[in-house]
């Protein structure tokens, strides 16, 4: 069993260990995720949970998809239960048809809502809706903190943004750099708030200028677009901080010079590989964005079927990807379902242990 598998079953098993205490929004507990014991066994079997994401041509969210659908399996065979996903997301991001898709999930039977949040001002009022007539709705990875959600579950976008920076500082060894931030829909709170947290850190480097924050639609086309346009029109530019790793889901900008060019983005999914082994990207920052669909099921189980209470916060950690330890999270991603890792990443040594 590897060690993201670990964690999965250690969360939907969490409560069989002790009961949770109901959170607040700074809560920084292990996210209590999965029905446990007969003595508090289920209120009832049968969910519906409607899952959107920001976007179906993001393959982040194809992850977290699996992750869910493997919890509701996982659940359904140890308890009896009658756990499903039904997929809505859109196939690009717009918050106005998430809010559709949230209205119809309450008339078409759905138990409970999972939802990433591509607008946060523009769900809230599907949000508060579906809360108000018995759907209980659930966040990840994008939260909106203002709704009636009853948790979230993702990475805490300031520290993420925050070690972004840390992160390309020791890349950088010292020496000057000229960083640009690249930072997704500008309507997305959370790539907001990573974005603003690079800028703050930055701040603590005197060595570190920021020449400017980039926003642009989340597809690896007009990501990558954005990237070779900035370069261009700033050629000081000697440093990416990707706040999300979409450019990297294609080749073109392996044909960037590391020697050049550093990057720190978040996200490591297979395509995105390369980019490390060549050092282009020396760190990237991954979301175990399977464990966005498989722990919170597990915390929304717990909360709808099992009757808990659960923390309001969830943070979910990033895993360091170098060149030593991309082997280990090669063999991850495998573990996790994913069918287009690199066989030659999967032969790669075990990092060393300091």
């Amino acid at each position: 069993m590897t060690f993201w598998k670990a964690i999965g079953w250690a969360a939907l098993a969490a409560s069989a260990l002790a009961g949770c205490n109901g959170g607040d929004s700074g809560s920084t507990a292990p996210p209590p995720a999965g029905p446990a014991t007969a003595s508090n066994g289920p209120k009832v079997k049968d969910l519906k949970i409607t899952m959107i994401a920001k976007s179906n041509n993001n393959p982040v969210f194809q992850s977290a998809k699996n992750g869910a659908e493997q919890a509701a399996k996982d659940l359904n065979a140890k308890y009896g239960l009658n756990i499903s996903i039904d997929w809505q997301t859109p196939p690009t991001e717009n918050g106005e048809l998430q809010a559709q898709r949230i209205s119809q999930a309450v008339n078409n039977g759905s138990g409970a809502i999972l939802i990433s949040c591509a607008n946060a001002a523009k769900v809230t009022g599907a949000i508060n809706d579906a809360v108000a007539k018995g759907i209980p709705v659930m966040t990840f990875d994008s939260d909106a903190p203002d709704s009636k959600r009853f948790a979230f579950y993702g990475a805490d976008d300031t520290e993420c943004g925050t070690q972004i920076m840390d992160e390309l500082a020791n890349v950088g060894k010292g020496q000057p750099l000229n960083v640009a931030i690249l930072a997704g829909d500008q309507n997305a709170t959370n790539l907001q708030k990573r974005a603003k947290a690079v800028e703050d850190e930055a701040k603590k480097y005197p060595n570190v200028k920021i020449v400017g924050v980039f926003t642009h639609n989340e597809t690896p086309q007009d990501a990558t677009s954005e990237v070779i346009k900035d370069n261009n029109a700033h050629p000081e530019i000697n440093a990416w901080a990707m706040v999300g790793g979409w450019p990297l889901f294609n080749t073109s900008l392996l044909s960037l010079d590391p020697a050049k060019y550093k990057i720190v983005a978040v996200d490591a999914l297979p395509d995105e590989l390369p980019y490390v082994e060549k050092g282009v990207a020396p760190v990237l920052l991954a979301q175990p964005t399977y464990q966005w669909g498989y722990t919170s099921v597990g915390i929304l189980v717990d909360h709808v079927i099992m009757g808990k209470q659960v923390e309001t916060i969830n943070k979910m950690p990033l895993t360091k990807v170098t060149q030593d330890t991309l082997g280990d999270w090669a063999r991850q991603l495998k573990d996790w379902g994913f069918t287009n890792v690199d066989p030659k990443y999967l032969a790669l040594p075990a990092a060393k242990k300091s």
